[in-house]
């Protein structure tokens, strides 16, 4: 079944990028919009930090809020690695 569409169209072109990159998308919460979940499981990720990001309803600038939500999906660590477009951390 296909997911309920944003209402603001910056953030719901946020969310197919998202979706196109492995990212689920889950519609619902108590305070927010939704969740976007990050595909990966892994020790180079940063788990606990950006794995889980929270999708407004009514941001008060909807252009940001999709940037940052871009950001936080182009900026996964695990992907980068798995792309080849960065090298890996080490955990400290």
């Amino acid at each position: 079944m296909a997911r309920a569409s944003h209402p603001k169209k910056e953030i719901e072109m946020a969310l197919r990028h998202a979706e196109a990159r492995g990212w689920r998308v889950e519609v619902g919460g108590s305070h927010a919009w939704g969740k976007i979940y990050c595909p990966f499981r892994h020790d180079l990720c940063r788990c606990g930090e950006f794995c889980i990001t929270s999708v407004c309803s009514t941001p008060r600038n909807p252009f940001n809020h999709a940037r940052a939500l871009r950001r936080v999906v182009d900026n996964c660590t695990t992907q980068q690695v798995m792309d080849g477009t960065s090298a890996p951390r080490l955990k400290e």
